[in-house]
């Protein structure tokens, strides 16, 4: 793994990357004002041979100019040059900040933002950047780094190079810490963490390479709710299976200090959360004895999504926790809900992916096992136990007797260490493929599984960048994709009941469902935005821009694989919900989350979200407008 020395990073004010930061916020901030009909797209007039676009203000004195801009697909607008105040009496001003970009578009949006919307969204877009610049300066030393050595060795492949060094287990890691670099790809708050010092961004985030030791606590067994899949009977035999070192020290300890251990369960514990959160808020529970938290260590490599770590021993699992940081678009806590699903609908996948021959070995996915959140015996609140759980994944999916390389998706965007391209290019080079045969090839090994889990059995798997892996062979062609994280995973029981399977549904006040009866749109929306709006349309402007690919065809691609798709699962549908299912995907708009409306609204509606033009149907914003 990644061994840079990291402690000089930390608290240094370097200018490496500061514009590029600055302009990475910009364009993110552009992309989802035009996305989310924040600004009037309608307005947007489009220089195709000056290479920008225009946005005449409603004082009617003043435009916006956006050079080095382009109108893709899906109401995409990507801007990667300057952007310039200009008004009527010819003078202009260039626009440097995010801050400045906001004060002069305040009065321009869709509602009326209050003034403390806009100042806690310019301080997260700031923090974001700030986090951004001290992650491309390390970046900047583990390039190097890969890049010597891989000269040294004489190979100028990086996924060589990988499979040389490390073990599916520790490549497929190893690739996800190199994925964290830019985060989701149109967050406007992509890198916010307020709260952590740059000391803790260093220690526990992904992009740096991070290694955490949890502390392996232990609560009262009466104490806790756990949900576990079929195969498991006994949690302490299950986790002394999966954790056989920690096992021995954890029972050690509680031996040490006169506890019988069969009264207790471990529950792993985040090292900033622990010190953070737990020693406070669960301050009585540890004054009564019900948690002890000071437990044996583990050693674990961060995810990208910051809170799942992998151990670093072999073929134990992820461990999801909660942390009581808010990231990007929301505190991480690990609610009940996750808890009680997670197990549940993991075993009605296992079951349909052993009798449903038709998925040919080409979806397999990492199984939430066993999870348990805390709940007081007396008082029976299942929501005080959002910050004091953990869902344990196992990583069965990279147990194969085959050479194929395992990659999250969002570390196919992600600049190699060698040369100024993104990962995707060198899978593609090594394939000898066109691109557009390349991703062809992708989209049918991501779009028939996701496709026929929904349509046959009503299930949204959340095929978006940080949830997929895709297991690539030699030649850099996608076999098979690996699928992850099902607690917040929404699913339609008539489908489900109709294949002869019943999911429990977990249900508390306050709490969104997520296994839905009457409309399937939660179910659709779920799997339009994770895999087409999240996923798909993603690589295509990755491949449109990186190969200057003309017009949409790389979107045309999506369009007819999907019909594809469409047409071999519809013997297996029922005809009528076939072809409503087809139109709204083929036609109607994609829906996907409002994040920067919800952020400048503070979070009062968790549920804003708008539609996108469907890049499949053909209804682009004309570039040719001037």
């Amino acid at each position: 793994m990644e061994t840079v020395e990291k402690k000089s990073i930390a608290g240094q004010q370097t200018a490496i990357q500061t514009d590029f930061s600055t302009r990475n916020a910009l364009a993110r901030i552009i992309r989802c004002l035009f996305a989310e009909k924040l600004l009037d797209d309608n307005k947007l007039q489009v220089f195709n041979d000056e290479n920008n676009v225009k946005y005449p203000l409603s004082d009617g004195i003043h435009i916006l100019q956006f050079n080095q801009t382009t109108v893709f697909p899906a109401n995409t607008v990507i801007n990667r040059g300057d952007i310039i105040l200009k008004s009527m009496d010819g003078r202009h001003r260039m626009v440097q900040s995010h801050e400045e970009l906001m004060e002069i578009l305040k009065n321009e949006l869709s509602f009326t933002p209050t003034t403390e919307g806009i100042t806690k969204f310019n301080k997260d877009v700031a923090n974001s950047i700030h986090n951004d610049r001290l992650a491309r300066a390390h970046r900047s030393k583990w390039r190097d780094m890969i890049s010597n050595e891989m000269a040294q060795e004489g190979t100028s492949c990086f996924i060589e190079w990988i499979t040389r060094h490390y073990s599916r287990r520790d490549g497929a890691t190893f690739l996800d810490q190199w994925g964290a670099l830019e985060g989701h790809s149109y967050y406007p708050t992509w890198k916010s963490r307020p709260g952590l010092s740059d000391d803790d961004i260093v220690a526990l985030s992904a992009e740096f390479g991070a290694r955490v030791n949890l502390r392996i606590a232990a609560i009262q067994t009466d104490m806790v709710y756990c949900e576990k899949m079929p195969h498991i009977q006994d949690i302490h035999q299950w986790f002394s299976s999966a954790f056989p070192t920690v096992w021995n020290k954890w029972c050690e300890w509680l031996t040490s200090q006169h506890q019988n251990p069969q009264k207790w369960l471990p529950i792993p514990l985040h090292p900033w959360h622990l010190e953070h959160w737990i020693i406070e808020h669960f301050s009585k529970e540890i004054d009564e004895g019900i948690l002890l938290p000071l437990g044996p260590q583990l050693e674990t490599a961060a995810s990208m999504s910051f809170r799942t770590m992998l151990p670093t021993a072999s073929k134990s699992p992820f461990i999801k926790l909660p942390v009581a940081i808010w990231m990007t678009s929301e505190m991480r806590s690990l609610q009940a809900k996750s808890i009680h699903m997670g197990p549940r609908i993991s075993t009605i996948i296992e079951d349909i992916l052993r009798v449903d021959k038709d998925f040919d070995g080409k979806l397999d996915f990492f199984r939430e096992e066993v999870a348990w959140h805390f709940r007081h015996n007396v008082r029976m609140d299942d929501a005080e136990g959002k910050f004091l759980s953990v869902v344990f994944r196992d990583t069965q999916a990279w147990e194969r007797n085959d050479n194929l390389i395992a990659i999250t998706v969002a570390s196919l965007f992600t600049e190699l260490p060698h040369k100024p391209q993104p990962l995707i290019s060198e899978l593609i080079a090594l394939s000898g493929d066109l691109p557009e045969t390349w991703f062809r090839n992708y989209t049918k090994v991501i779009l028939k599984p996701v496709l026929a889990m929904y349509l046959i059995y009503g299930i949204a798997l959340e095929a978006h960048q940080q949830n997929t892996q895709v297991l690539f062979d030699d030649s850099g062609r996608a076999v098979t994709m690996l699928i992850r994280d099902f607690g917040d995973g929404r699913s339609w029981a008539p489908a489900l009941r109709q294949q002869g399977y019943e999911l429990q549904p977990y249900i508390w006040p306050g709490i969104l469902p997520t296994v839905f009866e009457d409309d399937i749109e939660p179910v659709r929306t779920f799997v339009v935005d994770a895999c087409l709006v999240s996923h798909l349309h993603e690589i295509a402007l990755c491949l449109t821009q990186l190969y200057d690919i003309p017009d949409t065809r790389i979107w045309t691609v999506i369009g007819e694989e999907l019909e594809l798709v469409f047409k071999a699962l519809q013997p297996r549908v029922e005809a009528d919900f076939w072809h409503k299912e087809r139109e709204h995907f083929l036609h109607h708009p994609w829906y996907t989350r409002s994040l920067m409306s919800m952020h400048l609204q503070q979070y009062t509606d968790y549920r804003l979200q708008h539609g996108l033009n469907n890049p499949l149907a053909g209804e682009q914003v004309d570039n040719s407008k001037i």
